[in-house]
């Protein structure tokens, strides 16, 4: 009986030391979880990130027409003449856009634009302005567009020239304005009448004398043209 007394206060012993090594038992905190994304939403991966905040690209401005040679330019320009004296207007809209100068002239000192203002050439007109036509040039005459398109009637054309900033008083070689072709190289008619009234309420001036020294009003009465003197006196 001793005995056993005496090997069980030895595995006590011995228990208890093990214990006061082992120390206490500490407890770990749980790993906390990665972030999650607000409601309603999923996190983009990396690679989706880096492509959204890519700058985007820029588009570029049509190129310009390519740099012509003298020899070019002067051929190309002579197209666009020809193509206007047509009164082709889809070509015409295409030498422009390859160079062609709606200013440039042939030998008798015809450029588009003062063609198509002398022959009532209206969509064409429009194009050479939009694409910058000088408005101040003038013929073989010395006659800006509006001198031509007044003595030919051609009232739609009056009033796109005048709109454009044409000069309304500008003398001719010949010594005459606009509004003296209207009365001196026409019949008086309704589109004269018409065109003498833009050409009034533009601010021409009808006591600018031609060569023999008669102003407007005289040339009128002269020639038995009553509604258009009537329209100069209300003046």
């Amino acid at each position: 009986m001793k005995r056993l007394g005496v090997i069980g206060m030895i595995l006590g012993a011995t228990l208890s030391m093990t214990a006061c090594q082992a120390g206490p038992t500490v407890e770990q905190p749980p790993k906390s979880a990665p972030a999650s994304a607000p409601a309603g939403t999923q996190a983009e991966p990396p690679a989706t990130q880096e492509l959204a905040t890519a700058t985007a690209p820029v588009s570029e401005p049509p190129p310009a027409p390519p740099l012509l040679s003298s020899e070019e330019q002067a051929k190309l320009d002579q197209e666009l003449l020809a193509a206007a004296k047509a009164n082709n207007v889809f070509l015409v809209q295409e030498l422009i856009g390859r160079g062609g100068n709606v200013n440039a002239k042939d030998a008798i000192q015809d450029s588009a634009f003062l063609y198509a203002g002398a022959e009532g050439f209206n969509e064409m007109l429009q194009l050479t302005l939009a694409a910058g036509a000088d408005v101040a040039s003038t013929n073989r005459y010395g006659g800006t567009a509006l001198i031509p398109a007044s003595e030919h009637g051609h009232v739609e054309t009056v009033r796109i020239l005048i709109g454009a900033g044409v000069p309304v008083n500008h003398v001719n070689n010949l010594g005459w304005t606009a509004m003296q072709e209207a009365i001196l190289l026409n019949n008086g008619g309704l589109r004269q009448q018409e065109v003498v009234r833009l050409l009034l309420d533009a601010g021409a001036d009808p006591d600018i004398r031609d060569p023999e020294g008669r102003s407007a009003l005289q040339n009128a009465e002269r020639l038995g043209f009553e509604e258009i003197a009537a329209l100069i006196r209300s003046h």
